[in-house]
């Protein structure tokens, strides 16, 4: 029999808003928690504490097993899944006012699905937030509140190094925190809250196909809990999915988030300093239409090529009393300067009188970018975009020196993929068969294999958080 420093009912680990609502769900369901989170509390909660913090509100469930279906696509995942996840992302404002949270409706994001012409989507009714405000770390912190209002500890700096197994099933998990290494029990079973691995280079290589990316995320989302999942042969599903979005790399792996919402004088060339895609293609939460269908976008990075026009419209990566969301505002209280000078001065941003030698200093083919700048100028002039069929009332031309470039980085918000579960939150083994004592919900295993709408995330994350935290505890009991 495997013996265990202590035991608990279940076991979450991270301490984000999947592992906080498995916590509170199962601790209403009467079992005995404990949350082990590997960073220290001053920077707990991995995405979910950096993230816009906003749900999205599925008022039918009928119509939401639709839209999912048609979100998904060519990529489906299981029935169960599906019906578990429109079921049980109804009522989520409800089950946060029932704790509590002062819960209001977002006025100024997401008032509306971003792919309202797909069947379904009129199951979207907004998205909520605490307070009606976006980001700035509001949801982590009420959940934080809620867990220490129930008593249920989070022992911050744990790191889980392995789950313990048991004839086949999962029955504790190995630790390593302040006091040393040690295994705790977990009668009902562990849920694996651990996010993503947008923080781990090798894993984004490998599965997302992205050569250069910067973090707008938690640098803890490290791929933990795919590991130690494979590890006891946990099967994956859809590790090719992610979100990304126009990023600028600071001065180390993070990002901030390029906005380009002043001014439209501007375009985008490629390494072979040519444009490539319609620059104010409306970006859906990684996905961004080109060539008539929905692609991943960006997946590497380019460069922005811009004039003075641009340079005084605003700053080119908001402020937060705009959006404050992201590890390099919020965590590192970074800030983009109001007209753009500071990155000027430091070289993000690239200055030059004329465009040959706005090339030269980027290393492009002057000729080559010269050109085209002046084919879409001319595009601009005539109001037709022949090339990429940019909208004409975005045809700005590039006219008002001096120039500018920068370079734009995918900046990686999160990864889907990771061990495929059924619509219970059990994880799967690769012949489909249950791991009992396994679950998962968040970002470690997303329920989204293709597309996603705003609020998505979180409301995936809480819902599947409640049904793991709610399935595990009821195994304890029996």
């Amino acid at each position: 029999m495997t013996e265990f420093s202590e035991q608990y009912d279940v076991v979450v680990i991270g301490s984000g808003a999947a592992g906080s609502a498995a916590a509170l769900e199962a601790t209403a369901n009467g079992a005995s928690v404990l949350v082990v989170e590997k960073s220290p509390e001053s920077s707990a909660g991995g995405n979910t504490r950096v993230s816009g913090s906003g749900w999205f509100v599925n008022r039918d469930a009928d119509r939401a097993q639709v839209f999912l279906r048609t979100l998904n696509g060519p990529f489906p995942v299981a029935d169960d899944v599906v019906e578990a996840w429109a079921q049980a992302t109804v009522g989520l404002s409800d089950w946060m006012r029932s704790m509590g949270a002062d819960v209001g409706r977002s006025g100024d994001f997401h008032t509306e699905p971003e792919y309202q012409e797909l069947d379904g989507s009129d199951c979207y009714a907004g998205m909520d937030t605490i307070g009606g405000r976006m980001g700035d770390g509001l949801l982590y912190g009420f959940l934080r509140r809620a867990l220490e209002e129930r008593g249920v500890e989070v022992r911050f700096g744990t790191r889980a190094t392995a789950l313990v197994t048991d004839g086949g099933a999962v029955v504790g998990v190995d630790v390593d925190g302040p006091a040393g290494r040690s295994r705790i029990g977990a009668r009902g079973g562990v849920v694996l809250a651990t996010g993503g691995f947008s923080a781990n280079p090798q894993m984004v290589r490998d599965y997302l196909r992205v050569e250069e990316h910067v973090l707008w995320g938690s640098p803890a989302s490290t791929g933990d809990g795919h590991a130690m999942a494979q590890q006891i042969g946990a099967d994956l599903w859809h590790m090719d999915n992610m979100m990304t979005i126009t990023g600028i790399r600071g001065d180390d792996e993070f990002g901030h988030f390029l906005a380009l919402w002043g001014a439209q004088s501007y375009l985008w060339v490629g390494d072979d300093g040519r444009r490539f895609i319609d620059e104010t293609a409306t970006p859906k939460h990684g996905h961004t239409v080109r060539s008539g269908r929905h692609e991943l976008f960006p997946t590497r990075a380019f460069h922005l090529i811009f004039d003075e026009a641009v340079r005084s419209a605003g700053p080119l990566s908001p402020t937060p009393d705009v959006l404050p969301v992201g590890w390099n505002m919020l965590m590192k209280d970074t800030r983009w300067s109001a007209d753009n000078s500071a990155e000027i001065e430091s070289g993000m941003i690239v200055r030059a009188d004329t465009l040959a030698e706005l090339a030269d200093a980027i290393g492009l083919d002057a000729d080559v970018l010269v050109r085209s700048v002046e084919t879409y100028n001319q595009a601009c002039d005539d109001g037709v975009d022949d090339l990429f069929g940019r909208a004409a009332a975005t045809l700005a031309a590039v006219r008002q020196g001096p120039f500018h470039a920068m370079r734009v980085t995918p900046l990686l918000g999160w990864s889907n993929g990771g061990p495929r579960r059924d619509g219970r939150s059990r994880v799967l083994r690769t012949d489909g068969s249950v791991i009992d004592g396994l679950y998962a919900a968040g970002e470690v295993s997303s329920t989204y294999s293709w597309r996603k709408d705003g609020g998505f995330h979180i409301a995936d994350a809480l819902a599947f958080g409640r049904v793991s935290g709610r399935e595990a505890a009821a195994r304890a009991a029996n």
